[in-house]
C-alpha cells in the first residue's frame, strides 16, 4: 500500500503542473521554496516593524515597557516577529523529525496542508505581540545562542562543500581532464584573495591609527597563509583548491565584520555620511536576501551532518531531512533578529541598516576564526587518529 502510494505521487510530481503538485501535496522540492517564501516575509515584517512601525507598536500595552523609547519598540518588534516565526518552524521541526518515507503522513503535512500551515504562521506571527516585554527581552537572550547555533550549522555546510568539491574533482573518473580547471580555479581563488585583502587596507586602514582594522586584515593574511601551509603539508597533502576557497570565505568575513563597524572615525571611507542613499537601500535589500537563501541552501544540506554517509537513495526515500530542514529556518529565525538588531537589544540600528554595530563586528571575527580552528582540525584529525591507532597496535 505504501509503494503503490509513492508512485501515485512520483506519476503525479511528473504529468502534473507545478501548481496541481502544490495542490496535491506532492512536491517535496516545491515545499521548500514556499517555506523560503514565508521565511523572506517574516524577514520583511521584522525590518517594517523595527524601521516603520513605531506608530502602531506605541498603542500596544504589552509594548509600555519600553518608556515610548523609539529604539526599545524597533527591538522588540523585530524580536516579536523573530518569536513568531520560530514558533512557526520548530512546530514544523517537531512533526517532522525523522520522517523518511514518502508514503509517510508527515511528508504530506510538509508539502501540503498550506491553508492550515498560512493560519499558523499569522497566528504565531500576532501572538507574540500580545505578550510582556519581559519574556520578549528574556527570548531576545536565547536568540543569541540560537543564532549562533545557525552561524556553527552555515560554517559546517560551507566546510562540507568546499571538501566535497575538492574530492569531486580529485576523484578518479575526473582527476586528469580537471586538473587544469583545478589550478584556475584555486589560482583564481587566490588572487580574488590577495586583492580583496589590498582593497580592505586602502577602504578601511587608510591610517596607521587604524590599528584594529590593520590587525583584523593582517590576521586574516596570516590565516590563509596558515590553511595553505597546512593543506600542502606532506602529511595533509589536500591540494591548493580548499585552502584557496576557504580563503574567500574568511576575506569575506573579514570585510564583512569590517563592513559592520559603527560609522565614525576615520578608518572607513565615507563613515561620516549618516544619510540614506540608494547604495545603502540596495546593500540592504541584497542583505536580506542573502540571509534568505543562505537559511534556504544550508536547510536542505542535511547530508553534512550525518555519520553515515549513504548516497544512495531509494524511489520512496524523503529527498532532504525535513526535520533538520525546518530546525535551520527556526535559528534562521533568531539569527534575522540577530542582524536586524545588531546583536544587542538596547543598540540603536538606523533605517536600512543591518548588522552594525561592535558586536556585530566581533560576532564576525570570531566567526572567521572558527572557520580556520574547523578547517584546521579537518586536516589535521585523520593524521592524529591514525598516530594513535598506530601507537595502540604496537
Amino acid at each position: 500500500m505504501g509503494n503503490s502510494s509513492s508512485n501515485e505521487r512520483c506519476t503525479i510530481s511528473k504529468d502534473s503542473s507545478w501548481f496541481s503538485q502544490f495542490r496535491n501535496a506532492s512536491n517535496p522540492w516545491l515545499a521548500r521554496y514556499v517555506y523560503g517564501f514565508i521565511f523572506l516575509l517574516a524577514n520583511l515584517l521584522a525590518w517594517a516593524a523595527r524601521d516603520y512601525g513605531h506608530g502602531a507598536l506605541t498603542g500596544l500595552e504589552r509594548l509600555k515597557g519600553c518608556d515610548g523609547g523609539q529604539d526599545c519598540l524597533g527591538t522588540e518588534g523585530v524580536l516579536r516577529v523573530s518569536l513568531g516565526c520560530f514558533i512557526f518552524y520548530i512546530i514544523m521541526f517537531l512533526s517532522t523529525a525523522g520522517t523518511s518515507k514518502l508514503s509517510e503522513t508527515r511528508d504530506s503535512w510538509h508539502s501540503g496542508w498550506w491553508s492550515a500551515k498560512i493560519v499558523l504562521w499569522i497566528s504565531f506571527t500576532i501572538i507574540p505581540f500580545l505578550l510582556p516585554s519581559a519574556f520578549i527581552q528574556l527570548y531576545g537572550q536565547i536568540a543569541h545562542f540560537g543564532a549562533g547555533v545557525f552561524l556553527l550549522i552555515q560554517l559546517i555546510s560551507i566546510i562540507s562543500f568546499i571538501t566535497w568539491l575538492n574530492d569531486w574533482f580529485q576523484s578518479g573518473k575526473y582527476a586528469d581532464r580537471c586538473q587544469i580547471h583545478v589550478m584556475l580555479l584555486a589560482t583564481a581563488s587566490y588572487v580574488v584573495c590577495l586583492v580583496g585583502i589590498i582593497l580592505m587596507y586602502i577602504w578601511y586602514a587608510p591610517e596607521p591609527t587604524c590599528l584594529l582594522n590593520i590587525f583584523f586584515i593582517t590576521w586574516t593574511l596570516v590565516l590563509l597563509q596558515l590553511m595553505t601551509s597546512v593543506s600542502l603539508h606532506e602529511k595533509v597533502n589536500a591540494g591548493i583548491l580548499t585552502p584557496g576557497l576557504m580563503g574567500l570565505y574568511i576575506v569575506f568575513l573579514c570585510w564583512s565584520a569590517i563592513r559592520s563597524e559603527p560609522a565614525g572615525g576615520n578608518c572607513i571611507r565615507n563613515a561620516a555620511s549618516m544619510e540614506t542613499d540608494w547604495l545603502s537601500i540596495i546593500s540592504f535589500v541584497v542583505a536580506i536576501l542573502v540571509i534568505v537563501i543562505a537559511t534556504f541552501s544550508t536547510g536542505i544540506d542535511s547530508k553534512c551532518f550525518q555519520f553515515r554517509k549513504d548516497d544512495t537513495l531509494a524511489e520512496d526515500d524523503v529527498p532532504y531531512g525535513y526535520g533538520f530542514f525546518h530546525f535551520v529556518f527556526a535559528t534562521g529565525a533568531m539569527y534575522f533578529a540577530m542582524l536586524l538588531i545588531g546583536w544587542n537589544t538596547h543598540h540603536a540600528m538606523r533605517k536600512w541598516t543591518i548588522d552594525v554595530g561592535w558586536t556585530s563586528t566581533w560576532v564576525r571575527i570570531v566567526n572567521e576564526w572558527l572557520a580556520v580552528c574547523v578547517y584546521l582540525w579537518l586536516l589535521v584529525a585523520p593524521i592524529i587518529w591514525k598516530c594513535r591507532q598506530t601507537t595502540e597496535t604496537t
